[in-house]
């Protein structure tokens, strides 16, 4: 699987410049996570990622093997095999979540193709697993579902389509405990297949699920600090202005 690089990026909204020369990368089968005071930039590099056309990149690049991402539009950047898990993820009305993903599953290069039968049956094993209601999967997607199964049919589709890398933006907020073990798990799974993980978290809790290889702290717009697991534990316990000191 290939490896992203991010090189010296810098993004801005408007007129207003969040990521100041930020670089990161992300070796095949690696997890790592983003955390930081609000406002540092966490999700505007997930965005950015992505693609999102808000965010527009002033500088700087990124790559994922030998493709440039950057300039590319988000549909070809997910069928390159990056996924992303949203913080507020979107209702879709007349769409319901399993036709989206027969639909995705087709056109995506790095999902699978199987037959529409054995797709079903792991569609319906899958959510099973995340304890999802069946009916869920044939109503408009997260039109009227909770927060909690926002979030898990989130990690449904990123679990189906076979992705290289993916990005958890936040997706342990608004999680009780026990969807987020729920969540953890499925997203443990992918780290077992060899997929790259990256996890923007405000808390260390989701990363007793999902053990990181390395932790960063980003701050102001840049990668300030870097560590393994026990940095999170540190800003757990004393905060992120003692780390930043």
């Amino acid at each position: 699987m290939p490896t992203l690089q991010i090189k010296n990026l810098r993004v801005k909204i408007d007129d207003k410049e969040i990521l100041k020369g930020l670089s990161l990368v992300i070796r095949q089968g690696e997890t790592h996570a983003i955390m930081g005071p609000n406002g540092g930039g966490k999700s505007t590099l997930a965005q950015a990622i992505m693609a999102h056309p808000k965010y527009q990149i002033t500088g700087g690049n990124v790559f994922f093997g030998k493709t440039k991402t950057s300039g590319l539009p988000a549909n070809e950047i997910a069928k390159l095999g990056i996924l992303m898990a949203f913080q507020y993820p979107q209702s879709i009305p007349g769409v319901s979540a399993s036709h989206l993903l027969k639909i995705a599953a087709r056109t995506s290069k790095s999902a699978k193709r199987i037959a529409l039968a054995a797709f079903n049956q792991q569609l319906q094993a899958t959510a099973k697993s995340l304890k999802l209601p069946k009916e869920l999967l044939s109503r408009s997607l997260n039109e009227g579902f909770s927060g909690g199964e926002k979030k898990k049919t989130e990690i449904l589709q990123l679990s189906l389509l076979n992705p290289k890398l993916v990005i958890l933006d936040e997706t342990d907020s608004g999680l009780d405990v026990d969807a987020l073990k729920l969540v953890g798990r499925q997203a443990e799974k992918l780290q077992k297949n060899g997929v790259s993980v990256l996890i923007i978290t405000h808390y260390q809790r989701i990363l007793k699920y999902v053990m990181p290889d390395y932790v960063h702290v980003l701050h102001e717009g840049r990668i300030v600090k870097s560590g393994k697991k026990d940095l999170a534990e540190e800003i757990e316990k004393k905060g992120y202005r003692k780390i930043l000191k």
